[in-house]
């Protein structure tokens, strides 16, 4: 199996239907990491846990973290499925940014950046990653977000392992620039 394929299966498992594959997660999305090799060979008998770490270590996006011991495994955030990934409220930048394509403007001026489907409304404090993301599915815009304003008016942030800065909602209001790319 090509490594981008079982990556695209790993996060479908760890991030939104475990029972598609046939395992549980825990309140915190972890798994047993034998569970998830155990599952992915039940139709791909080639995979191997080397495979697996592999995956986590090599992710450009790092969407993976595998506890200390080895022996359990979640993704880092994305999910769609109810968990809580236990991450303490962090004091974001001054400046955040996200990315997403022109045809989803109109609503954002008017309705903020929401978390949809996700539990989190993901930012990033690179202009670049922003732009990569908002690429994805179209003309990307650039959105910049006044975070130091939302913090001192209680919005709290999360700032997962691989550095995605996480918040529910992002009001228009703090929305301090567009720009098409």
């Amino acid at each position: 199996m090509k490594k981008e394929t079982l990556s695209k299966l790993m996060s479908l498992a760890l991030r939104h239907k475990p029972q598609e594959i046939g395992i549980q997660l825990d309140h915190q999305g972890w798994t047993s990491l034998s569970d998830l090799h155990s599952a992915i060979q039940t139709k791909h008998p080639e995979v191997t846990v080397a495979d697996i770490m592999n995956v986590v270590a090599t992710c450009p996006k790092q969407r993976f973290a595998v506890d200390e011991e080895g022996q359990m495994i979640r993704a880092n955030q994305g999910h769609s499925i109810k968990v809580d990934l236990a991450l303490p409220i962090a004091t974001p930048p001054e400046r955040l940014f996200h990315g997403t394509a022109s045809r989803f403007i109109e609503s954002i001026r008017r309705d903020g950046l929401q978390a949809r489907q996700r539990h989190h409304v993901h930012l990033t404090a690179s202009r670049e990653t922003a732009m990569t993301v908002g690429a994805r599915r179209g003309t990307a815009y650039l959105l910049q977000i006044d975070a130091k304003q939302m913090h001192e008016d209680g919005y709290h942030f999360y700032l997962s392992e691989n550095q995605v800065w996480l918040t529910d909602v992002v009001p228009a209001k703090y929305i301090i620039e567009l720009e098409e790319q």
